[in-house]
């Protein structure tokens, strides 16, 4: 759908999609976030993403559009107007496709976009903010499974 620069396409996600899409989400938070405590196990993360994120969110992924081996790179899930997941393989950040991301999840919801994301995670604010995007509640991480301080950001057209 949404061919760019690059060698990737976003499109909706499949259900043979999943699990490709749980890994790019394992490894990426891994990378991002090594301080940060996941309560769930790689498996139970596998099975979140085949059973509830692909078939009942509107998730994407980003493709590499090379011949024979595709590839997926990159996941992004929206849950109204909630960005709920945005997660890029470790080895292609820096390559344009969070930005594509962001850009079609303003599309989709041109109203308005909300999202958290763990207050130690400062790249993750500086790209949101780069984007629109305004910090407008930080917590002490009572509300998230992992117990971490988080930040709301919003993003108003």
């Amino acid at each position: 759908m949404n061919a760019g620069p690059s060698d990737v396409t976003l499109r909706r996600a499949t259900a043979p999609d999943a699990a490709a899409a749980a890994d790019v989400w394992l490894r990426s938070f891994a990378a991002a976030l090594p301080s940060v405590v996941r309560p769930r196990s790689d498996d139970e993360v596998r099975d979140y993403f085949r059973d509830v994120v692909v078939p009942f969110r509107e998730s994407w992924v980003a493709e590499t559009a090379g011949p024979g081996d595709r590839e997926i790179v990159g996941v992004m899930v929206l849950d109204g107007d909630l960005l709920s997941q945005l997660y890029i393989a470790p080895d292609r950040r820096g390559q344009g496709i969070g930005d594509r991301f962001v850009a079609l999840a303003k599309e989709r919801s041109p109203q308005g976009l909300y999202l958290w994301t763990f207050q130690v995670n400062e790249p993750a604010h500086r790209f949101y903010e780069r984007h629109g995007f305004v910090a407008v509640e930080y917590t002490d991480g009572r509300g998230n499974e992992e117990q971490e301080p988080d930040v709301r950001y919003a993003w108003r057209p």
